[in-house]
């Protein structure tokens, strides 16, 4: 348990660091083409260092990531990773120089009592495997977000950073859920496998969109529930992940005060880019 949970928080400490990194290497480029799903974007922003940096925190986030999703439930590892926010206003306010306000500052210290509770009222990952139906119907909501990817592109500005944040963080649970899944990564049968890379290749590719245009907060706000809601419930319902005895109200309690820690902070999900030599960055705001 004990592991599970340093690897989650490790996880969000990688994630939420990368997410500085390439935000920033995002906007100093050309914009994108307003495609939901911008594989043009990507490339140019992969000739960035910083991006690549980003990317290289990512991977360590990741394998972070299924190493506590091994050991710990998945509603402890989704809202560990919303945690990443915290991290990214905290690195955002020490490397870019973003001001925080006391409400910002706030809603850190939130996010970590949230992270608390549910570290102490967290139980054992379950012990489902999940059936065959469950792996296909993985699959399908990854195809499925990608095709919401493509289909968000010719929206406007406002609902499409919702959509895509959503569809983002839909795919970053496909990849949670399939995580635990998957018995071996060589068993070329198993749908989960292929959920895993669809959902979140595509996962990828909505959320370096959703940096490069519309709203900050409202992708980000759908990310975060994106990730956590839907594959909670599914580790509970369907994977048998638990609380300790007695504690299911703690943990709860946790998720939900984790979470609205993380929505509070949405708007660092693309911190400002940074500032040019000898300028002040703006006060905290939305």
């Amino acid at each position: 348990m004990l592991i599970g949970m340093i690897c989650a928080l490790g996880a969000a400490v990688c994630f939420g660091t990368a997410s500085v990194l390439q935000a920033v290497a995002v906007r100093s480029g050309e914009p994108g083409t307003g495609s939901g799903v911008d594989t043009a974007l990507f490339l140019r922003a992969v000739r960035e260092w910083r991006y690549l940096a980003g990317l290289g925190l990512d991977g360590a986030g990741f394998v972070l990531q299924i190493i506590a999703l091994r050991h710990v439930p998945i509603y402890a590892v989704g809202a560990a990773l919303a945690a990443s926010l915290a991290v990214t206003a905290v690195v955002a306010a020490r490397l870019l120089r973003v001001r925080l306000s006391r409400i910002e500052w706030g809603a850190v210290a939130v996010v970590c009592a949230g992270l608390v509770m549910l570290g102490l009222s967290a139980g054992e990952e379950g012990t489902g495997t999940g059936s065959l139906a469950l792996k296909l119907g993985m699959l399908a909501v990854a195809g499925l977000v990608l095709l919401v990817g493509v289909v968000a592109g010719r929206l406007p500005d406002g609902p499409r950073a919702l959509v895509l944040g959503l569809a983002a963080g839909t795919g970053f649970g496909v990849v949670e859920v399939s995580v635990r899944l998957i018995d071996s990564p060589w068993d070329l049968r198993n749908p989960a496998l292929y959920a895993l890379l669809l959902g979140g290749g595509a996962a990828f590719l909505l959320l370096t969109s959703a940096l490069a245009r519309g709203s900050v907060t409202v992708a980000t706000a759908g990310l975060v529930l994106g990730e956590t809601i839907g594959p909670a419930v599914v580790g509970v319902v369907w994977l048998g992940d638990s609380t300790r005895e007695g504690l299911a109200w703690l943990a709860v309690t946790g998720f939900a005060v984790a979470v609205a820690g993380s929505l509070a902070l949405a708007r660092f999900g693309e911190p400002p880019a940074e500032p040019p030599a000898g300028t002040q960055s703006s006060p905290a705001g939305v």
